[in-house]
């Protein structure tokens, strides 16, 4: 396989994942219907840990051997598992799932600048230019903040805060995954340790949130956050990106809007703009630019 061509199976895990989180915004703007959603990023984080606990006593995986190592890990867990899921869940119970979805296609932006950064490097002029296109459209769908469906500006803006977070915490994971630590390891010791943080915090959210309340279809959303997303989903992100290259792989986050966007229709009735569908066109073109590269 020559350098210039895309590593086939890491190409292959990394859509799979991004078609699985592409319900993501669908998911928490139903469980955030019910639960109040700062109780949502935490329950989400808190039922990761609490099935990711018995395979880390199973398998006795172990800590990272060096400083950095851990140093990566804690990076890893605090922006992927504590920051992005409360300040995701905040920003979509204020924006529709649509938005959400587009706004989250940043994440290839960021994680590839992220990762110039950590490896000292500047990207080439064909990647700029698709990544420069992608986020036109991204800007386009956050300043319209139209369509109904409950978007708005202060809404888009958290979910931006959150793909800041995220991206940080894909290329902090990705980096001690390509040392040598396996992406199992990186996740489960991740979410467990962003879980024994939150714990705490369950009790005080009761009294307000009325979780306990809340309808099968909320709580199939927050297992489906946890489960799917939280744990499946960033095995094997943490895998492909290892295997294929941070900013390479990155870029396939890119098509995540495009199952968001048919779930939000279907599951949620919310129906496309014009200015949306731009933003989405935009965004497509940009990432076919920026995978070339």
């Amino acid at each position: 396989m020559t350098p210039s061509r895309l590593p086939l199976l890491p190409l292959a895990v990394a859509a799979a994942v991004v078609v699985l989180w592409g319900g993501s915004p669908v998911a928490t703007k139903l469980a955030v219907a019910e639960i109040d959603p700062f109780a949502v990023g935490v329950l989400r984080t808190v039922l990761a840990g609490a099935a990711a606990l018995p395979v880390l006593l199973v398998l006795r995986l172990p800590w990272p051997a060096d400083g950095r190592g851990r140093g990566l890990l804690a990076l890893s867990g605090l922006c992927g598992f504590i920051a992005f899921p409360i300040l995701f869940s905040l920003g979509q119970r204020q924006t529709s799932a649509m938005h959400g979805g587009l706004i989250l296609a940043m994440l290839p932006i960021l994680t590839g600048l992220y990762a110039a950064l950590f490896e000292r490097r500047w990207p080439t002029r064909r990647w700029l230019l698709g990544c420069s296109l992608a986020l036109a459209g991204e800007i386009l769908l956050v300043v319209s903040h139209g369509g109904g469906f409950g978007a708005s500006v202060a809404g888009d803006a958290l979910v931006v805060l959150s793909t800041l977070t995220a991206a940080l915490g894909y290329v902090a994971g990705a980096r001690l995954t390509q040392a040598g630590y396996g992406s199992i390891g990186v996740t489960f010791w991740g979410v467990a340790g962003a879980a024994v943080l939150l714990l705490p915090l369950l009790a005080g959210l009761e009294p307000s949130s009325a979780w306990p309340a809340a309808g099968w279809g909320a709580w199939a959303a927050v297992g489906f956050l946890a489960i799917a997303v939280s744990i499946l989903g960033y095995v094997g992100w943490y895998w492909a990106l290892a295997r294929g290259g941070i900013a390479r792989m990155g870029t396939v986050q890119f098509f995540q809007p495009i199952s968001g966007l048919i779930l939000a229709w279907l599951l949620l009735g919310e129906q496309p703009t014009s200015t949306l569908l731009a933003s989405a066109a935009l965004i497509l073109a940009g990432v076919v630019l920026a995978q070339r590269r």
